[in-house]
């Protein structure tokens, strides 16, 4: 148990105010069922300095309804009905072993959004460090329970609920052990549909719960605002290239994209500071040459970086 309750544990890192950002690249589906491409993406986010990778783990026949397992469409892989699709872009328990001695291997965590009881399951057995709850199983309560029985850290995205449907998810979960993130589920979402104020609002009800960023929308101007705004973990979708089949792509962000991102956020972050003002050493000559009154410091070259109220 962390000391801090501010504080939560995502494998060698602590996520939380006073700590370094969490940068969660959203693989999801993005792969589009291929390994190599998975592999890609996982090294394009390690290299772009992102502490983490993260997928989206469904049982096909438990989270499509029935009368859409027939229903047909166009993919690159051929026209096929819709069970046959989603069976084609998940990644069976080979194949995540595979991902998960390649995330060890680099040195990056990876971990999942499980969308059934089953996937949660499936997940356990390669022991990831945290669970996503995806906005659309925020009121899964079922789901949210075998999640929080792991005693694994648990990030809620909050998109497409509303601030009661929130407040039974962080009852339901429990606000020991949670990083609860604001959302837009619009692919892409529109600026004016982000309310970035929004997590202002969520750290004042729940002041013992991180409170992060996940980002659907086109650019990183908006994302790196919401770190300035104090969220202390990020996701945004990754790819390789935004022109690839898949609904998430437009939405995602590419290799140079992802390494800008955790440039900018490191150097907002190193910006920000600790909010207490004071005269800094590189300021000494500028106050000796520039100012013409003495004020309370008396002899600036003395005082030093001493701060002042």
């Amino acid at each position: 148990m962390n000391v801090n309750p501010r504080l939560r544990r995502i494998g060698g890192r602590l996520v939380g105010p006073g700590q370094p950002v969490y940068l969660i690249g959203e693989i999801g589906i993005n792969h589009n069922g291929d390994l190599r491409t998975a592999l890609a993406l996982i090294d394009a986010a390690k290299a772009a300095g992102m502490d983490a990778v993260k997928f989206q783990k469904r049982t096909p026949e438990v989270c499509t309804p029935r009368e859409m397992w027939d229903l047909e469409r166009d993919t690159p892989w051929g026209r096929m009905t819709y069970i046959e699709y989603r069976h084609r872009v998940e990644f069976d328990a080979e194949q995540y072993r595979q991902l998960d001695d390649h995330c060890r291997e680099v040195g990056i965590d990876w971990f999942a959004s499980p969308w059934d009881v089953e996937s949660v399951d499936f997940l356990g057995a390669f022991n990831p460090p945290a669970y996503k709850v995806a906005s659309a199983c925020l009121t899964d309560d079922a789901l949210l329970r075998a999640m929080r029985a792991t005693g694994k850290t648990v990030i809620l995205s909050t998109g497409m609920s509303s601030p009661e449907q929130i407040r039974h998810a962080v009852e339901v979960l429990g606000s020991r052990n949670i990083v609860v993130l604001h959302a837009t589920s619009t692919y892409p979402a529109p600026a004016g549909q982000l309310n970035l104020r929004v997590i202002d609002t969520l750290a004042a009800e729940y002041p013992n719960v991180p409170i992060g960023y996940s980002g659907h929308e086109v650019g990183l101007q908006t994302t790196l605002c919401a770190v300035a705004l104090g969220a202390c973990m990020v996701e945004r979708h990754i790819t390789l290239d935004r022109s690839m089949w898949g609904s998430d792509q437009a939405a995602s962000v590419e290799p140079e994209g992802m390494r800008r991102l955790v440039r900018d956020i490191r150097v907002i972050e190193e910006a920000l500071g600790d909010g207490v003002k004071q005269i800094y050493p590189g300021e000494l000559a500028a106050m000796k040459k520039l100012r013409r009154v003495a004020g309370v410091v008396a002899d600036a070259a003395q005082a030093g970086p001493d701060r002042v109220a």
